[in-house]
């Protein structure tokens, strides 16, 4: 997965509390086990005047001008700023899928549902947890500065706003070592391909009947 390390990124603001996967990713485009090609339909049913389907032409369809992501100060974004609860519902990986798709790389929260929060670190996204008066702080900031950006510095754990104010966030330890590194369940697998192949070899000359 794409390794994440100082992001400089445009916000953007969706307040909404207990925003769920099923708003974020619509179960009707869960068809799909790859992990591209759910942008287009992030938030669908708030993004779009119509109902989505999957295999729609997306570019041909109306957009909801009020919805934030439609919205041209908004355009390019990499980090959302949302309310508590985010991600509750399914446990369905397509929701960081669809908000990596599009380009969202940092989440700020008060909070997150469990499930949602685990997925996010397995597909290189980074949620960061604020408590309320922050996040309102930071709603402030955004709505009133177009083209506000924030700096994000995962090694650091620090975010650095526009005015040289620096927040501080915490991070497991490993999980912030896979973000950093780009691993994901299969490549913190592959670290171990050269054990695995010595612990094969060996299992072979000590029970060569196990693989005729």
């Amino acid at each position: 997965m794409e390794p994440l390390t100082v992001l400089d990124g445009l916000v953007v603001p969706l307040d909404r509390a207990n925003v769920d996967t099923d708003a974020i990713i619509p179960k009707q485009f869960l068809k799909s086990i790859k992990r591209s090609g759910f942008g287009p339909n992030l938030f669908d049913e708030w993004r779009y005047l119509d109902h989505g389907e999957p295999g729609m032409d997306n570019d041909s369809r109306p957009l909801n001008p009020d919805f934030v992501l439609n919205q041209a100060r908004y355009q390019g974004a990499s980090i959302l700023l949302a309310r508590e609860n985010f991600g509750c519902g399914s446990s369905r990986e397509h929701a960081p899928w669809a908000l990596m798709d599009y380009g969202i790389r940092c989440i700020i929260a008060p909070s997150f549902a469990d499930i949602f929060y685990n997925n996010c670190f397995k597909n290189a996204i980074l949620p960061v947890v604020f408590n309320d008066k922050i996040v309102d702080d930071l709603f402030f900031r955004v709505f009133e500065h177009p083209g506000y950006r924030l700096q994000v510095d995962l090694p650091a754990q620090t975010i650095a706003l526009p005015d040289g104010q620096q927040l501080t966030f915490d991070v497991e330890p490993f999980r912030k070592h896979c973000l950093v590194n780009g691993l994901d369940d299969i490549g913190l697998t592959l670290e171990k391909a050269e054990a695995i192949k010595q612990y094969e070899q060996r299992r072979k000359a000590e029970a060569p009947w196990l693989f005729s």
